[in-house]
């Protein structure tokens, strides 16, 4: 597919400065280490790119949801990571407006990568001032503005939206890759396309499991998400987790799915037939494997079972396009976390097969259980919210507010 905006490939952009806004809203350590680097990695494509055609480059990002300027959650570790990527000086800023950027910027010499403090240090990058977003501009002088945090284009915040009123803005080369990528397997997938849905709530994903009823071959439901799904089929789920008031949306599922198909439903929307108890959740919980209709009182339902991990394995094999977003269970205690890790070995076997890996929980467990950084998948998504946003193919704002590609 191509992109319906201008990218950094398309306007004059030698020896100017660039403002990027990344997302560098990386998981840390409680040493306050960088545990997952994924998206400062996936920054570097734009960044290098720039600095082949002489810019001087600016960086905006945010971290966490400090309250005031918390140092716990300042970006100069993001820095000191990103310095060693480029294998060269990372000039770190700790302010993203004002004289000390103004100065920065300044001083800094051609090729030169600046980056600047955590933007949600001040309250008015969420409310998406127009006010701040013109400081920003004022303060960096950039030439262009380039949108490359895909993690967080489904927000329309200052340094998102407001900021593309003072420059003219184009996307990055992540941003690119991430919208053809994803939205040319919702709309044009090899076939047969598997969606394997996980995770804990119905209400966060309804209207991606919506779109994947009409476009979808099959769907996998896993996760807390199925406890939900499996109590409205009639099934005592015991003491596990399930998500009350959600019969409207399930009925409307199903009855899209019903008017799609002349097959059984059952075989286009995939349950657990069996799960994976325990009475608490803990490191010391034992996993028990136990048939639907079977769960006591007690049991706490937090993996899909081992019957109903080998059928998904087998359709997975028939698939030429899987979209998964959401563990299939309590991924964070490694006894629950069999049914994401046979996925994602399933996955990592089949070269042939487009596998795209949703972001948030499932990108965070699939990377962890991977070592290769994500390699072994086609692709995996830096966006949580983000994807989930496109794939359900709503508009994104700082996406849409970003310069329209000539037609």
């Amino acid at each position: 597919m191509s992109f319906f905006k201008r990218t950094i490939r398309s306007v004059p952009i030698d020896n100017k400065t660039v403002l990027i806004r990344a997302d560098y809203n990386v998981p840390q350590s409680k040493t306050g280490a960088i545990s997952d680097d994924l998206r400062i990695r996936a920054s570097l494509p734009t960044i290098e790119y720039l600095l082949e055609h002489h810019c001087k480059v600016v960086i905006m990002s945010h971290l966490g949801r400090p309250e005031g300027r918390e140092e716990k959650y300042s970006l100069k570790p993001v820095a000191k990571r990103l310095s060693d990527l480029l294998d060269r000086k990372v000039i770190f800023v700790d302010d993203c407006i004002g004289d000390k950027v103004v100065q920065a910027v300044k001083k800094a010499p051609t090729n030169s990568v600046i980056l600047l403090e955590n933007l949600r240090y001040y309250t008015e990058e969420e409310a998406n001032d127009t006010a701040f977003a013109e400081n920003i501009a004022k303060s960096t002088g950039a030439r262009y503005f380039v949108q490359d945090g895909f993690g967080v284009v489904h927000r329309a915040h200052a340094s998102t939206e407001a900021i593309t009123h003072f420059i003219p803005s184009v996307s990055g080369l992540l941003l690119e890759r991430e919208y053809v990528t994803i939205t040319g397997a919702m709309e044009k997938p090899q076939r047969p396309l598997i969606a394997v849905m996980g995770g804990a709530k119905i209400s966060d994903k309804i209207t991606v499991i919506e779109r994947f009823v009409g476009i979808a071959d099959k769907i996998i439901i896993g996760g807390a998400m199925s406890n939900t799904f499996l109590k409205y089929k009639g099934h005592h789920m015991g003491n596990s987790k399930v998500e009350d008031g959600q019969e409207k949306v399930l009925d409307s599922i199903y009855l899209a799915a019903h008017k799609k198909l002349d097959t059984s439903i059952d075989d286009f929307i995939i349950l657990p037939d069996d799960v994976a108890v325990a009475s608490q959740i803990s490191e010391a919980a034992t996993r028990k494997n136990v048939k639907l209709g079977n769960l006591d009182e007690k049991d706490i339902a937090l993996d899909i079972g081992d019957a109903s991990i080998d059928r998904m394995v087998e359709e997975i094999a028939t698939a030429k396009t899987v979209i998964w977003n959401g563990t299939l269970g309590y991924a964070e205690l490694p006894e629950f976390a069999h049914g994401s890790a046979r996925l994602a070995l399933s996955l990592a076997a089949q070269a042939e097969t487009t596998s795209i890996i949703g972001g948030g929980d499932t990108a965070d467990f699939v990377l962890k259980w991977d070592g290769k950084g994500g390699e072994s998948f086609t692709h995996v998504s830096t966006g949580g919210g983000a994807s989930l946003e496109l794939m359900a193919g709503k508009k994104l704002p700082g996406i849409e507010s970003l310069l329209d590609a000539p037609r």
